[in-house]
């Protein structure tokens, strides 16, 4: 199969656009192949064996399934994470939660106890772990399965972190731990998924993007009251946010006991992220 003719398969799910940048990948990290290979037609010279690996790839993303399940991983700060079913697919935009969490470190004068809750993947917390020189890195997650992929990125990428089982909203009973709390929570309602797309719909874990419609800011009053009583003096506790509901989840976070919240916009000029303090 050529990179043409896969693009034309998957056009009518993605359209041309999407579908040419998905096809441009899987040929560059399957196959190793270069845009400037396909111009000078190397995709007509596959063989048997690759062949077989574009239609089964094609076959799995004309059933909706996501390009970064089907290759396995996806980029985050420049690293590539494992993904599969059960765990949700690191965003580009998050990548500037992780600048922010960089940011608030460099402003300590000691080596930072970070904690990421509900780390899926185990992008925010890897990352911190590497980039944030003597930091202690602590990651949450309520599934055993996210976990378990957490665990074997942060082992590949060699980074230092310890993973625990917990439910954001029943947390210990811990004091002044913490110089950071970083989440990215759940913050879709159940009605915006009328307007998302299949293959996040039928794939990604719904426990990972959903909150009820009539409690938006669920995990965020759950986690901001946590935080009220483990930051240490001077600490920081960093979320990416639902931007339909970013008012409404700064007073959450104010009315559990933090009275310094920051929203900071993301690429798109949308209030997608708060830096809050006590």
């Amino acid at each position: 199969m050529t990179y043409k003719e896969m693009w034309q398969r998957i056009a009518p799910l993605y359209g041309a656009d999407e579908a040419r940048s998905i096809a441009k990948l899987v040929f560059d990290r399957s196959l190793e192949m270069s845009l400037t290979d396909i111009c000078v037609g190397k995709d007509n010279e596959l063989s048997d064996k690759e062949r077989h690996l574009t239609e089964e790839i094609t076959s799995r993303l004309e059933k909706n399934e996501p390009v970064q399940y089907v290759l396995g991983s996806e980029t985050f700060c420049g690293r590539d994470f494992s993904v599969g079913s059960g765990v949700l697919i690191p965003r580009p935009e998050t990548e500037r939660l992780a600048a922010l969490t960089a940011e608030c470190c460099r402003e300590m004068q000691h080596a930072p106890s970070i904690l990421d809750i509900g780390t899926g993947s185990g992008c925010l917390a890897v990352t911190a772990a590497l980039d944030i020189e003597g930091a202690e890195v602590t990651a949450w997650d309520i599934s055993a399965q996210a976990l378990d992929i957490a665990r074997k990125n942060a082992a590949r990428l060699k980074a230092d972190v310890r993973f625990e089982l917990c439910d954001a909203l029943n947390p210990p009973a811990d004091a002044r731990r913490w110089n950071i709390i970083v989440s990215n929570p759940p913050y879709v309602t159940e009605r915006e998924s009328k307007d998302m797309r299949p293959n996040v719909l039928d794939y990604e874990p719904a426990t990972a993007l959903f909150v009820p419609d009539d409690n938006p800011t669920l995990f965020y009053r759950a986690i901001a009251r946590y935080a009220a009583r483990s930051l240490k003096p001077g600490g920081w506790l960093l979320f990416e946010a639902n931007p339909l509901f970013i008012s409404q989840t700064v007073e959450t976070v104010k009315e559990s006991g933090l009275k310094h919240v920051e929203t900071i916009d993301d690429m798109c000029g949308k209030r997608r992220f708060m830096k809050c303090s006590m």
